[in-house]
């Protein structure tokens, strides 16, 4: 009994020097989390009775120490960036438990017991904040306090699928990349967005590639919403007359649209791309184009085999006539106007040099040559 009597006193003595005011170590409260448990499965009543009320509430408040720092709910690398939102009437409670929540830190107790000290509770600016994982709780309240909010933005290249927009979303640690992967198959806030079983992710191509500025806390329903709302305000009643004039839905346009993003890397390239796959698609000429086959491989390859066109799909361009089921990527402006606005040629092949350069001609015999001469 002895032993556990100056156990009580040593965490008695401990108690009191925190609560004047000496700062707690978090590798303390993890101690006692594991240790406290152990130590409280020891007691019979008896023993309980005769360490008196004194000690009784003194191990009492120790054990809010040890059972109240909770477990972060977000794993996430050392060095990925957290971003959070603080809105105007969030209590240091609330912020205490999204900061947990998302691996900001990793005791909401410590954190709480911090803002007392301090003061700062009524002293929380709103705003976006971008944080580190497992990040001492004093330099938080030190950004809170003082308004270190950061401007929440990234960018998404012309021709970045849904797949690789994700990842990009995820590496920047602005969303759960399975999460978002999962949203976008269903995702069709627009009529002309397409769902049907051979289209993988509704969304895909309607995305629109941009550089985007968060206002509010990173949410994949959030960016969805934004990224398809570019598209839908950017296609203007004179494009949509245009498309309409050119007999194209405007799933058809950012189909085609799609397909002339991936295969011209130049500006100069894009309305003859468009011109070949028009009058391809006029005269009941398989596409044939690559970008399709890439689509299908789990990873990308310089030059696709004769293998890879015999894939079975109705993406698989080389097998099928006319469009595949919806588009493969996010296709820029330039390459929807290329479609709107195409070349007027007699080309009816294309192949791109090691350079990105493409190279056309009216007969398979002489894109053979030129084939042979450019690859």
């Amino acid at each position: 009994m002895g032993d556990k009597f100056g156990k009580l006193k040593e965490y008695k003595e401990q108690l009191s020097r925190w609560l004047s005011g000496d700062e707690m170590e978090l590798s303390v409260i993890s101690d006692w989390q594991e240790k406290g448990k152990e130590f409280l499965s020891s007691f019979s009543w008896k023993q309980w009775a005769a360490a008196g009320t004194g000690l009784f509430v003194v191990f009492a408040l120790l054990l809010v120490v040890m059972f109240s720092s909770g477990t972060p709910q977000k794993k996430t690398a050392p060095d990925q960036v957290i971003f959070l939102t603080v809105k105007s009437g969030m209590t240091a409670d609330d912020i205490s438990q999204k900061l947990l929540q998302n691996g900001i830190i990793d005791s909401k107790w410590a954190f709480w017991w911090q803002v007392k000290k301090s003061g700062a509770d009524a002293k929380f600016q709103k705003g976006n904040y971008a944080f580190k994982p497992n990040t001492p709780p004093e330099e938080v309240i030190r950004k809170l306090v003082n308004g270190e909010t950061s401007k929440v933005k990234f960018t998404i290249p012309e021709g970045f699928g849904v797949k690789e927009i994700a990842k990009r979303l995820s590496d920047e640690g602005l969303v759960n990349e399975q999460e978002f992967l999962e949203k976008a198959k269903t995702f069709a806030p627009y009529s002309y967005i397409e769902q049907n079983k051979d289209i993988r992710y509704a969304c895909e191509g309607f995305l629109f590639p941009d550089t985007y500025e968060l206002h509010e806390e990173p949410s994949v329903d959030g960016i969805l919403n934004m990224m398809a709302e570019d598209l839908d305000t950017r296609l203007t009643p004179k494009m949509r007359r245009r498309a309409a004039e050119l007999n194209l839905s405007i799933h058809e346009l950012i189909t085609l649209a799609s397909l002339v993003e991936k295969e011209a890397m130049f500006d100069e390239d894009r309305p003859i791309i468009a011109q070949v796959f028009f009058k391809r698609l006029k005269i009941g000429m398989p596409l044939q184009t690559d970008t399709t086959i890439q689509y299908l491989l789990d990873a990308p390859k310089e030059d696709v085999s004769i293998k890879d066109t015999k894939i079975e799909s109705p993406y698989n361009t080389y097998q099928i006539k006319g469009l595949p089921p919806g588009p493969v990527a996010s296709p820029g402006m330039a390459a929807i106007e290329a479609v709107l606005y195409p070349a007027d040629t007699d080309y009816l092949y294309f192949v791109a040099d090691r350079q990105g350069h493409n190279h056309y001609s009216k007969s398979y015999a002489a894109h053979q040559e030129i084939v042979e001469r450019v690859r």
